[in-house]
């Protein structure tokens, strides 16, 4: 579905070189932290920023190359895109129908009605969660193939979060859909995820499977004298601490049979972004 391969966007203190892919049929989280370069990687995708190496491919074509139809199948919601605040929902029915061959008024005032969003409000009224809601419902509301979320949970309280996720998890069924998505909050990509790339200072540091990520990977906290005696051949990234050493390995099972007096929690995505972007 996307595929990215050693694409480069050079800024003054800032290098973007990525590669990655979103199959067919699949949740891809892209996780890291702020300024790592995730809404830059989406930018790319949409053909927002020119890039200066690398190519882009969606749908199996060159992203430069895509026609309106194959615009028409990507459904997008940017971390600083919106709305005109001045006009209602009830306004963009009519913009939504030209822009979109596919557009479902239908779908979408639903949605909204699911959503609680009034269809007669000025949209500069609603809260920041309402507009995110928005902008996500309009994102599911033609049919699209391919979903690029930049954040859309942001500013949700956890009922809204949820509700926003059953949306998606709904759209996800169909298998010849994908999302690319990016969150703050690791529990939404551990429960939508397929898989997670890590990106850090422009580059990917790790890709790895949701399901090995949470059921393979550990986080071992052992003082000084058991990291001595720790085989380390199974370690991915060590860091020190005040007690001795976190220590994050794709191996948890190995070192629960081996080292029953260690301390081993089991990995998540918090884990994974703490261990692999702070200097060991």
């Amino acid at each position: 579905m996307i595929k990215l391969n050693n694409v480069v966007k050079q800024y003054d203190n800032f290098r973007l070189e990525c590669s990655m892919e979103v199959p067919t049929g699949q949740v891809t989280g892209l996780i890291g932290r702020n300024g790592a370069g995730k809404s830059t990687a989406f930018k790319a995708i949409l053909g927002l920023i020119h890039t200066d190496a690398g190519t882009i491919e969606i749908f199996g074509k060159d992203a430069a190359a895509l026609s309106q139809a194959d615009k028409e199948q990507i459904g997008a919601v940017l971390s600083d895109s919106g709305f005109c605040s001045y006009l209602t929902i009830r306004d963009l029915l009519p913009m939504l129908d030209t822009m979109y061959a596919d557009f479902s008024r239908e779908k979408f005032t639903a949605d909204c009605d699911k959503m609680e969003l009034p269809l007669k409000k000025k949209i500069k009224d609603f809260s920041t969660g309402m507009k995110r809601k928005l902008q996500i419902i309009a994102a599911l509301s033609h049919n699209a193939k391919l979903l690029i979320l930049d954040e859309p949970t942001a500013g949700l309280d956890v009922v809204a979060r949820d509700e926003l996720l059953g949306l998606l998890r709904e759209y996800a069924e169909n298998g010849d859909r994908s999302i690319v998505i990016s969150s703050h909050i690791s529990s939404d990509l551990e429960g939508i995820c397929d898989d997670v790339y890590l990106i850090e200072s422009g580059r990917i540091v790790l890709h790895e499977d949701t399901d090995v990520l949470l059921n393979e990977y550990g986080l071992l906290k052992v003082t000084r004298e058991q990291f001595a005696k720790l085989d380390q051949t199974h370690l991915v990234r060590t860091r020190e601490e005040n007690f001795g050493y976190s220590c994050l390995t794709k191996q948890r099972q190995f070192y629960q049979d081996n080292y029953p007096s260690v301390v081993i929690e089991r990995g998540s995505i918090d884990d994974v972004i703490t261990m692999m972007t702070k200097n060991t």
